[in-house]
């Protein structure tokens, strides 16, 4: 997955359209999805901002409301699709990240649950990769319940950028 949008970056970088060295990544759900696989397959990313994206397909299967759809996207449940799940989730990966993330997620989100937050931060910890994790109670997967929120959010999200995203991380 992914690789579609590396493709652009690069073609906007070779057009001088980005600068190289100050390109971010982030996204909320699939898009969160796609930020945990990319930075997993690049370092060319100074920051990630992560919303609400899974990291382990298999447990996302088991504990999300809608595993129908992750049968659609990977062939089959789990135990069918065995290697499809294993290929496709970023926490097989995550030896390779190097990129400061900052993670968002919702204290009641159904639709991809806190648990692959905790795994993601666990995981960058581990690995000395600059991490955060802003856990919203109250909140689903839209994070739609509390106004303030967002606005935390937001501003998280501004500081991690501000922190990270112009300057690249030692990436070795």
């Amino acid at each position: 997955p992914g690789r579609d949008i590396l493709s652009g970056i690069n073609r906007l970088i070779e057009d001088g359209i980005i600068d190289r060295n100050r390109v971010t990544i982030g996204g909320h759900s699939y898009g969160g999805f796609l930020t945990n696989w990319l930075i997993t397959q690049t370092t060319q990313f100074n920051a990630a901002l992560s919303g609400a994206g899974s990291i382990e397909q298999a447990s996302l299967w088991g504990t999300m409301d809608l595993n129908s759809l992750i049968d659609y996207i990977w062939g089959g449940s789990p135990w069918n699709s065995s290697n499809a799940y294993i290929e496709e989730s970023p926490i097989y990966q995550f030896g390779k990240v190097r990129t400061p993330t900052l993670i968002v997620t919702a204290e009641d989100d159904v639709r991809v649950p806190v648990g692959q937050g905790y795994i993601l931060e666990r995981a960058l910890r581990y690995l000395n990769v600059p991490v955060q994790l802003l856990i919203f109670p109250n909140e689903g997967h839209s994070m739609a319940n509390n106004p303030w929120h967002i606005k935390i959010k937001v501003r998280e999200e501004l500081k991690w950028l501000r922190q990270y995203g112009h300057t690249a991380f030692v990436k070795t």
